[in-house]
């Protein structure tokens, strides 16, 4: 079967957020190509050395490219797909450079790119998680807990900054038993990492259908179905839980908005863990939770990202 293999092109800070976009027009895949990416692996950062890399790839490149891979009958989608990535930029200006979102597009055929797609994943060590695509064969350490996601369905495979801080600091605040909520959960892999890690009760809401589904999808292949409850929601309406700990991972405006719910849904003592918000927002989240009575007890940063996580 012939596919449009679609290019954008975009920035480093920007990739994550051109790359969400592209997940709700296509179940094909979409692939990163960052220069920063290989330059991480090479200086030890992801914990990977290799003996030779071609000079070329050794420098940072100013662009990114975002692909995305639609069937024929998708080519309509392309024209709404440019105009979200604009208007989405237009909000950002000032805030996060989104580049020249020039896109081109050509026809390649479905059995070679698939196999290309997937070799852009490996398992990702995340401290006691490890996250690993589920067709890639892994064999479990001591004390490791194992997450296999279908990243065929949604964006939140581990690799970005924004994922992996969240996951190491669920490991420093879950306590066996905790009920936890997880809003905008995209692939599933917080929820299913807490229920992985001692959760009781995971409750996990997404606006976005396709990751409602992939977040049922992983938590059934990764035997934690019975523990985890998934909602098509915007934000945590809904769900009338009180929760020990809660994870949100979404844009710093999005989760300002967020702010004012988070005490009707957290137990007194409990946790807030909060993700994916860039330098020039993070005083503006902070206002946010302060004015509502929660208080920054960590701050950790992966490059221009920034994690925060507060008490009640």
């Amino acid at each position: 079967m012939k596919y449009i293999e679609l290019t954008i092109r975009t920035t480093s800070e920007a990739s994550e957020l051109v790359a969400d976009v592209l997940w709700n027009y296509t179940e094909g895949g979409v692939a990163v190509s960052d220069s920063a990416d290989i330059i991480a692996l090479q200086s030890g950062k992801m914990g990977i050395y290799w003996d030779y890399l071609d000079e070329s790839l050794q420098k940072v490149q100013s662009e990114v490219l975002v692909k995305a891979f639609l069937e024929p009958a998708a080519e309509g989608d392309i024209a709404k797909i440019m105009r979200e990535l604009h208007a989405m930029a237009g909000r950002a200006e000032g805030a996060i450079a989104f580049g020249t979102l020039e896109e081109t597009r050509r026809e390649i055929d479905g059995d070679d790119w698939i196999e290309i797609w997937k070799k852009h994943f490996r398992p990702i060590p995340l401290g006691r998680i490890t996250v690993v695509p589920e067709w890639i064969e892994y064999e479990k350490k001591p004390a490791e807990e194992i997450v296999l996601l279908d990243s065929n369905m949604a964006f939140g495979t581990g690799e970005h900054e924004t994922t992996s801080m969240c996951v190491e600091l669920l490991q420093k605040y879950l306590k066996e038993g905790d009920t936890v909520l997880d809003v905008g959960c995209g692939s599933g892999i917080l929820g299913i990492s807490a229920a992985k890690l001692g959760a009781d009760r995971c409750y996990l809401t997404d606006i976005d259908e396709i990751a409602v589904l992939s977040s049922r999808h992983n938590a059934e292949k990764n035997g934690v179905s019975q523990k985890i409850t998934v909602a098509q929601t915007d934000l945590v309406e809904g769900f009338n839980v009180k929760a020990d700990l809660i994870l949100a991972n979404i844009t710093a405006e999005i989760l300002v908005r967020l702010a004012p719910a988070i005490p009707r849904h957290l137990k007194e003592g409990g946790s807030v863990i909060l993700s994916g918000i860039i330098r020039e927002r993070k005083e503006l989240v902070k206002e946010a939770f302060a004015a509502e009575g929660l208080t920054i007890v960590m701050e950790v940063n992966k490059g221009d990202w920034f994690a925060l996580a507060l008490k009640k």
